[in-house]
């Protein structure tokens, strides 16, 4: 039976590790949890005069360093002086030098949001009258590259690492104290404190480079490192440290003096170690609520203890589970886990269930903010497949409770045997055992008996050889006590073999090893979701995002630029969306152009090329053909774009979404 249990276990633990690979490398750059909802001068604007700063408005606070806000001028030279300021609430401001000449000036920002994501863009505004640039900012991603996939790996390695040090010992502690003897339960639970400590201190060096330049060469830069502890995610990072070195002494306690421990004695400490324990793992916790989403937005102050309670629900439901198959499957054939811890752990898993339900209620509405949310953003549908796991493990939770019930009634079946299957089998050992030495008792008794009738004879040639035995004697009783011993250590294995193989045959117990080993694959995909949205923007924002960005074209078109809104299908993957084309101020002469290219849900995405041309078919002029420059994801701009003349143009834009996909949609519109 352990022969084919362990292939099992090693095929679903790689495709557990294939599955987890898939949805990281299904997530990109991580998305911006701050939007731009306004900036002086305007995108695309031209003004007459030069301003002497350029301001940002952003959708919450945001966290400005060194070179945050950049302007350069059309030969990508820095015209920007001074560090930016925060000039109200959420507007940010950068001075210029004086006298700066006519032309198209591009600015970027990269700033960090006020629930640690780092955040950048770009856009271009002009003076006197727009000019080609040099400047390309087409690879502006915050997040991304090396240093962003290590970072993304050590938030999951933190969270996983505290979920199975926290329910690891909370298993210990409230389900099966007798585990706190079992090396493989030691070892899970340290393993669980290690993994932690070691990502908390990668994340604390690879900081200032995520939200900076993402250079892999600046993780070990001091100045940085000194600038990462003086921000929130910083002081987070450090306190969660010294939290780990509480930590550090209640495992030492928990599996060291607390083992050792009478019965009487273990019940007051295992009071203490639980107040202990809940006040470490707490305050673990809020060193992620106090520097994430929880900590900016919608009641701040309720959503962050709300969000403790749901961490610790988490760690003691997936991480209880992951120490119950490790019990199962790794504990000693004489300390196996019994029904009654089984069952605790129910009990604990239970409780967890209901407190992540509630929690995880209020953090939907306060994330989403709506039920199109659900659907319409990235956010909602990673939410949606998370609770869909949820779902799946709760129902193999329920099947794991049916094999307990059975495993339970099994003892109550067989009370000879006692409450559990393998205390019948080291029963039966020891039966086997007591057998084995009344017989080799009864050996020579029965010899003794046959050799009565010569025991005169026998008795004298005795007499005779008994000095050279007395010289032998002291030689044979060290071998036979070798012999002896040997043979103990023999049957001391077989024993444990027989124990370990009548464990392993009992249907229910094999079971529920078989249950729990399938949610803990699940929890292992759970854990990815989970990971993945914590670092992707929340739905209420991005909406608010989007009507802001929607509010804005507004005022354009109401100010006589024109927008035009073509849907546009390729045939390809992916090759459904809306391809809009903003002109101002769509008049005669030059025209400042931008074009956005979303998905039918109305989230940017970027394609290998779109092309722009103008046709006055009445006139027979053009088609005048324009290739606007990438400018971000899913943004295209276009400067002084010319209209020789006033009349309806046709407006064909060519998309192409693939080496293959391509069409070309159109629309008419008066231009001047």
């Amino acid at each position: 039976m352990t022969q084919t249990i362990a292939p099992r276990v090693r095929t679903l633990v790689l495709l557990l590790l294939a599955a987890t690979g898939l949805l990281f490398a299904g997530a990109g750059p991580v998305s911006a949890h701050a939007a731009v909802t306004g900036s002086a001068p305007q995108q695309g604007a031209v003004v007459d005069k030069a301003p002497t700063q350029v301001s940002l408005t952003f959708s919450e606070k945001v966290a400005l360093s060194d070179g945050s806000v950049r302007v350069l001028d059309p030969k990508g030279k820095r015209v920007d002086r001074g560090d930016p300021a925060n000039l109200t609430g959420t507007t940010y401001a950068v001075k210029l030098h004086g006298g700066l000449p006519d032309g198209t000036y591009t600015v970027t920002y990269q700033v960090v949001s006020e629930d640690s994501h780092p955040v950048a863009g770009a856009y271009t505004f002009s003076i006197g009258a727009p000019s080609q640039t040099t400047v390309s900012v087409s690879g502006q991603t915050a997040g991304g590259g090396v240093v962003g996939t290590l970072y993304g790996f050590g938030r999951y390695v933190s969270y996983a690492g505290f979920i199975v040090m926290v329910g690891g010992a909370a298993f210990v502690l409230a389900c099966w104290q007798r585990g706190a003897g079992v090396r493989a339960l030691q070892r899970l639970t340290v393993a669980g404190w290690l993994a932690l400590t070691a990502a908390t201190l990668g994340l604390l060096l690879l900081r200032g480079s995520y939200t900076g330049s993402g250079k892999v060469g600046d993780v070990f830069d001091l100045d940085l490192l000194g600038q990462v502890l003086q921000t929130k995610t910083g002081a987070a990072l450090v306190s969660r440290l010294l939290l780990l070195a509480a930590a550090a002494l209640f495992i030492a306690v928990l599996f060291g003096a607390y083992e050792k421990r009478e019965d009487e004695e273990k019940r007051d400490l295992t009071f203490g170690l639980a107040v202990g324990g809940v006040v470490v793992s707490a305050g673990l916790a809020a060193s992620w609520a106090m520097s994430e989403h929880a900590s900016t937005g919608l009641q701040a102050g309720i959503a962050m203890p709300v969000d403790i309670i749901h961490l610790l629900a988490v760690a003691g439901w997936l991480g209880g589970l992951a120490a119950l198959l490790v019990a199962l499957y790794r504990a000693p054939a004489d300390t196996p886990v019994d029904a009654l811890a089984v069952r605790r752990f129910s009990r604990l898993a239970f409780g967890s269930v209901l407190a992540l339900v509630a929690t995880g209620i209020y953090q939907s509405w306060r994330q989403l903010g709506s039920w199109t949310a659900f659907t319409d953003t990235r956010y909602g549908q990673l939410l949606l497949v998370k609770i869909g796991l949820v779902a799946v493990l709760v129902g193999i939770a329920w099947v794991s409770r049916r094999w307990t019930g059975r495993l339970a009634e099994a003892v109550v079946v067989k009370p000879r045997e006692g409450s559990d299957p393998v205390v019948d089998a080291v029963a039966d050992v020891d039966t086997e055992a007591e057998a084995d030495a009344d017989a080799d008792e009864k050996e020579p008794a029965r010899a003794g008996a046959s050799g009565s009738g010569s025991g005169s004879a026998a008795a004298g040639k005795g007499a005779a050889a008994s000095g050279k035995k007395g010289a032998a004697g002291s030689d044979k009783a060290d071998g036979e006590s070798e012999r002896a011993a040997q043979l103990a250590r023999q049957q001391a294995a077989i024993d444990t073999a027989r124990r370990k193989e009548r464990r392993d045959a009992d249907p229910n117990r094999f079971g529920l090893r078989r249950s729990v080993l399938a949610e803990a694959g699940v929890a292992v995909v759970l854990l990815a979701v989970t990971t993945m949205l914590t670092s992707t923007e929340p739905g209420r924002t991005e909406e608010e995002a989007k009507a802001a960005t929607s509010a804005s074209a507004a005022d354009a078109s109401s100010a006589g630029a024109l927008t035009l809104d073509m849907s546009f299908d390729t045939g390809g993957e992916d090759g459904k969306g809306v391809v809009r084309v903003d002109l101002d101020p769509a008049r005669v002469g030059g025209n400042e152009m931008h074009v956005y290219v979303q998905r039918p849900n109305g989230r940017a995405f970027d394609i290998p090329e779109v092309k722009v041309a103008f046709t006055l078919e009445s006139q027979d002029i053009g088609p005048l053909p324009v290739v606007p420059d990438h400018i971000t994801t899913g943004h295209w701009s276009a400067s002084g774009v010319q209209i020789p003349m006033a009349g309806e143009w046709k407006v064909s834009v060519t998309v192409r979404t693939s080496d293959i996909d391509q069409t070309t949609v159109s629309k008419n519109a008066q231009i001047g």
